[in-house]
Formats: C-alpha cells, structure tokens, sequence
C-alpha cells in the first residue's frame, strides 16, 4: 500500500487532511509528524509517494528540512501546504525541489487537485501564482529581491522580522552567535538597506509582511 507523510505540528490539520484526502485516496495509508526530525525519522524508513509540509513549525527550519529530505531521497514529491504567500515562499520551495505549493485556506477542489497532480509526478501551483510566474518573466522590475536569499538566509530575515534578537535565532535555529550576525550582515548587503527599520519597509513592500 502506497504511503502519504503529513507533517505539520497541529493535529487537527494532520486529522482534517486524513479526512479530506482519505476517501478519495483508495489504497493509500497515512503516516503523520508534528516536527522535523520525526519526519526525518519517517522518511529515512519508508518510501513515501507523497509528503505534505507546512512551511512554519516551531523548532524546524522547514527550508533545511526540505533540502535534506531530497538529500536523502531524490525522487521524494513534497507537496507544501501552508497558510504562507506563495508569491514569497513557493519559488524558493520550487526551486529547492518541491513539487508543488498550495495554501491551507485554499478550496478543498484545489487542495485535492493539488495532491492528485503531485502524486501524477506533476507540479502543481496555483492559477493566481503561476500568473505572478508568467508576469515576471517579462517584468523584470517586478523579480523580489528576497529572491537574493538562500534559504539560511530567508529563515534568518523571517526570524528577524519577527522581532527576535540575535540570540533567539541562534537558539531556534541552533546556530553560533557570529553565524546569525554574519548572515544578517550578508542580508543587508543583499537587499542593499543598513537597519532593520528599511528592512522591515522593504519587507512591507513586497508583502512578507502585513503593511
């Protein structure tokens, strides 16, 4: 029997998904992980036709987890799922591996056409994201130049939008103090501002933030 992983740290989205997905997904069972490294756990014991991730659960750099779970099996579709912009989190996912993206509050029509394009070995991504896609391909003024960001780097500017300190990123991210201050340096320099007050305009301006 094929196996599907979901992995997100609230129970009632892993349960509603059973629900939702379950009974149009004749032979397919379900395993489920509330954190990163049980996920791991899973993946490195099973093979999974398919693997739903949230993009925020406390105590995992969903990015990295992405990174070594294709690390550790190529051919793994992960499908994200989460309440995130796509236009800000689904490319870097894309472009790590990912199968596709689809928001939480999305219709649930979608959010299975989602899971059934993904276990067809297609990418699946939204009709309003893939005409940010198409625009940008000839809009060259409109590319996000969080883009700049490798995903380390992401995690860190999300952390720091959040108000964390530089000693709350280490801890959440289990990183040394100079290795969040020099990658906070190296993000300025990317997005060209010098405080976290232009980075937090900046953040606004492309939507990571609410303005």
């Amino acid at each position: 029997m094929d196996k599907i992983l979901l992995v997100d740290d609230h129970t009632i989205i892993r349960t509603g998904l059973k629900i939702l997905l379950g009974s149009d997904l004749i032979g397919y069972s379900f395993d489920d992980a509330e954190n990163g490294d049980t996920a791991l756990a899973y993946v490195k014991k099973n093979d999974y036709a398919l693997l739903m991730l949230d993009v925020n659960i406390p105590g995992t750099d969903t990015f990295e987890l992405a990174a070594q779970l294709l690390l550790l099996k190529p051919a793994l579709r992960i499908l994200v799922f989460s309440m995130n912009e796509e236009n800000v989190y689904a490319k870097k996912f894309l472009k790590m591996g990912a199968k596709g993206y689809v928001r939480k509050d999305a219709p649930a029509e979608d959010i299975k056409k989602a899971v059934s394009t993904v276990l067809n070995n297609r990418r699946y991504i939204s009709k309003a994201f893939s005409e940010i896609l198409a625009d940008s391909m000839f809009d060259k003024k409109s590319d996000n130049p969080f883009d700049l960001l490798s995903p380390k780097q992401f995690k860190i500017n999300q952390y720091l939008l959040q108000g964390k300190s530089i000693s709350e990123i280490c801890s959440l991210m289990s990183l040394h103090s100079s290795t969040v201050s020099t990658q906070k340096n190296r993000i300025f320099e990317k997005l060209k501002v010098t405080c976290l007050v232009e980075l937090y305009a900046m953040a606004k301006m492309h939507e990571l933030v609410a303005a």
